[in-house]
Formats: C-alpha cells, structure tokens, sequence
C-alpha cells in the first residue's frame, strides 16, 4: 500500500518595489538660475580651483543634502561656518596689520592699517552672528497703551469712522445738555416765563398795589 506524502507548497515571490528612476532631464536655464543649491556650487566652483578639477553634480548633490540638514533644524555646519569664516577674518587681521607696521611710507602704513581694521570689524560681526545663534535673545511683545488727557480721542486699531463720528457727535450734544441744566439752574427765574407769569399774579402784594392804584388809573 502506498503512503501519500505532502509536498511542502512552493513559496510564492515576493515583488520587490520598483525603484525610482534618477532623474536624468536636462534642467532648462531659468531652472538653473532659480535654483539655489546650483548657484552655490557654481560660485563655489569658480572660487576653489586650489581643490582641482570639481564634479558639478557630485557638489549639487551634496549642497543639497547640507540643505535639508538646515532646514530640519540641524545648525551645526552653520555654527561650523561662522567659526571658520570668524578664524580666516582674524588670519587676515593678523596678516594685515603686520604688513601696516613694516610699512615705512604713511599712505602704505594707511591703507594696510584700515584694510586690517575692516577685517577685524567683520571679524566681530561674523562673532556676533554666530552667539545670537547659539544664543538667541528673547523677544518682548510691548502692548502699546494709549493715554489721552480731556476730550482727546486716541484710536488704536481699526474703528470704523461712521462709529469715531457718532461718538464725537453724542459726546458734542452731552455737553451741550450739561451746559443748558447749568444755564437753568443759574437763572432758572429769567428762563422759565410761564413761572414768571403765574408768580406774579398769586402775588398778595402786587394784587393789594394793584387794588389800591386801580381807581386813580382806570
């Protein structure tokens, strides 16, 4: 009798994911004007011929990378930067203001000695730069505070006019109001004529002049 055997089941393949094809289109000149990485590498190139001969690519592809490194927050080759740019600006100092002491003629002594002053300004500056970044100061937000003394109206923000116009109008004719009670409580008497009328003729004393002198005037 024949015994039946399994055979294990065939592993099935796995498709590995494509990989995405390099780039190879040729980048039209406004392309190659705008881009920063590319301008970087050509300055870099026409300033470092001390290294030989440079491949273009190669140093895009890698001003690239150092960019993104930036941009993620990583400062340290900036930091880096700044301290060696601060280092050849001290060199320069140095070097200048040597020449500027051996200089025998006052125009040479001069123009070495302001040459070695700018290099160490810059020098300063480029210091200055690397510790705000290394040490950033903080930033104070000052509200602004309006003070206005008597009828004064300072606006701060965007008020409409129709509103700044009906506040000043109201406020014109509270006034106004105010000095009208104060004209009235003054000289209540000469204002109030019905008042006037209606007291003099409840008056006892004039009724009794007014009786006594009726006859010899009627």
């Amino acid at each position: 009798m024949k015994k039946h055997t399994t055979k294990p089941a065939a592993k099935k393949a796995t498709a590995k994911p494509a990989t995405p094809a390099a780039d190879t289109r040729t980048l039209k000149p406004h392309e190659l004007l705008l881009s920063a990485s590319i301008q970087s590498a050509v300055g870099i190139d026409a300033w470092s011929k001390f290294a030989g001969t440079i491949d273009l690519a190669d140093l895009v592809k890698e001003l690239r990378e150092q960019v993104k490194d930036v941009a993620d927050g990583n400062m340290r080759p900036v930091e880096a930067m700044l301290y060696g740019q601060a280092l050849v600006l001290q060199t320069i100092f140095t070097s200048l203001a040597r020449k500027a002491a051996a200089q025998e003629y006052l125009k040479q002594f001069q123009v070495n000695l302001s040459l070695a002053l700018k290099a160490q300004a810059q020098c300063r500056a480029t210091l200055e730069a690397l510790a705000e970044i290394k040490n950033p100061r903080p930033v104070a937000f000052v509200k602004q505070a309006n003070i206005s003394h008597g009828h004064q109206q300072v606006n701060n923000g965007s008020t409409p006019t129709g509103a700044v116009r009906a506040d000043a109008h109201a406020h014109a004719s509270k006034n106004a109001s105010q000095q009208n009670e104060l004209l009235e409580a003054a000289h209540g008497n000469q204002l109030d004529i019905g008042a006037q009328g209606k007291a003099g003729g409840a008056d006892p004393h004039m009724e009794a002049v007014g009786a006594g002198h009726g006859a010899a005037h009627g």
